[in-house]
């Protein structure tokens, strides 16, 4: 395929609840930049069937026939950009496609169809993508060895085109988000997404997202399950997918939307996305909203705590089920790099405010329906949790003591989290 190669359709195929095999759903087709969708008459009849047909999102793609309307500013539905590949993903595929170099490559050499049916299949979320409304076939990879996915991430970071093996290790995690190098892998039952070291890191980042994982476990938050691993002498962090579910047929795959979908917004205005807007749509659409607000703000307080300030819309996400949405663990709970003390979160928290203080956080409690005492207690025992943990998930990481006292007070309860 060359960059003049266009994909004006595709078809979409999900997988219903419960349901270990998809069925088509509609079709999106490519009109002067805008990618539309339509269900397919099949999908819609499907409404006594077991399970029946839900929609893909609403309100964004409710039930309807013909052609529906885009969400105003969207150049694609957002709940369909959801499971699209990110930068990582886009690197590898441009890597595969036309074996351009470097890190630099534009990626916008490819058109969002392409991306979407030149990833793999086993994407987060229960879609996938087809050049057939009539036949399924996934695009997969051999269970690739860490050590083989390793030496594929390295030479897709220094722009080397693959060899053929290392090209179909690596393939099978093009689908998946962020812009670090990860792959997929499968091992005793579990499905786990991989996150590899960077030749770029000046200190171990996957470290700090295993102890930040950790330590937010410990604290009381919902979060997913992760492990710290080595090969070829590197370190891996490994993260439970909770988006797969082991069946005695195979795999049932669960339906999620980010909250940038939520939103209705996409990448270039993200930074209209907040705290505050978000427990909206949790009082109105979610079950257990007073729960789900408790938890989100225990999220938020962590990831100041912590030194996250990449929480952004697409590092929310929920699970629908055809009628409503209900939070998923947290996932990419990674302290960033600072230099100064002064910070800010990548979601506004309520207002105009995204400053990373506990003091934002208690300002926009209400919005979370938290008391300031409920709001205080949430954030002392988060502080203490991370208090006592650290040294035991310090040493389960085998962080150095370089690196310990990097993140400590830096990323991990800065005093700028603290201040007033």
């Amino acid at each position: 395929m060359t960059s003049k190669q266009k994909n004006n359709e595709a078809f979409v195929w999900i997988w219903l609840p419960g349901a270990t095999k998809p069925v088509v759903a509609g079709k999106l087709e490519s009109d002067n930049g805008l990618i539309h969708f339509n269900y397919g008459k099949s999908y819609l009849e499907r409404i006594g069937d077991i399970p029946p047909a839900i929609p893909i999102y609403e309100p964004e793609l409710p039930l309807k026939p013909g052609i529906l309307p885009l969400t105003q500013g969207l150049e694609m539905p957002g709940c369909i950009r959801d499971a699209a590949p990110d930068a990582w993903g886009r690197r590898v595929i441009t890597n595969k496609q036309l074996g351009l170099k470097g890190k630099d490559t534009d990626t916008s050499e490819l058109d969002e169809l392409t991306y979407l049916l030149e990833s793999g299949s086993d994407r987060i979320g229960a879609l996938d993508f087809q050049n057939s409304p009539t036949e399924y076939r996934p695009r997969s990879a051999n269970n690739a060895t860490l050590e083989e996915l390793l030496e594929s991430a390295d030479r897709v970071e220094k722009g080397v085109p693959l060899t053929p093996e290392l090209d179909n290790a690596l393939f099978h995690g093009s689908s998946i988000g962020g812009a670090r190098p990860k792959a997929l892998i499968e091992n005793q039952g579990t499905k786990y997404i991989a996150k590899f070291s960077s030749s770029t890191d000046l200190y171990s980042v996957v470290k700090a997202e295993y102890i930040a994982m950790r330590l937010a476990a410990l604290s009381g938050l919902d979060v997913a399950q992760v492990k710290m691993v080595q090969a070829a002498g590197k370190d891996v962090l490994l993260i439970e997918r909770f988006d797969r579910i082991h069946t005695g047929d195979g795999w049932a795959r669960k339906c999620m939307v980010s909250a940038l979908t939520m939103f209705g917004l996409n990448d270039m205005t993200a930074r209209y996305a907040s705290y505050e807007d978000f427990s909206e749509i949790i009082r109105h659409r979610f079950t257990e909203p007073k729960n789900t607000l408790k938890e989100l703000y225990g999220r938020l307080v962590f990831n100041i705590l912590c030194g996250n300030t990449d929480d952004h819309a697409r590092n929310h996400a929920a699970f629908w089920d055809g009628k409503v949405l209900t939070l998923t663990p947290a996932y990419d709970i990674c302290p960033q790099g600072r230099t100064g003390n002064e910070a800010s979160q990548a979601m506004k928290i309520s207002g105009e405010n995204n400053l990373s203080q506990l003091k934002s956080c208690l300002e926009a409690a209400h919005h979370f329906l938290l008391s300031n005492e409920d709001a205080m207690s949430v954030s002392a025992r988060i502080e203490h949790g991370i208090r006592k943990y650290w040294d035991s998930v310090c040493e389960e990481a085998q962080l150095s003591e370089i690196d310990k006292k990097r993140l400590w007070n830096r990323q991990f309860l800065n005093p700028f989290a603290f201040e007033e």
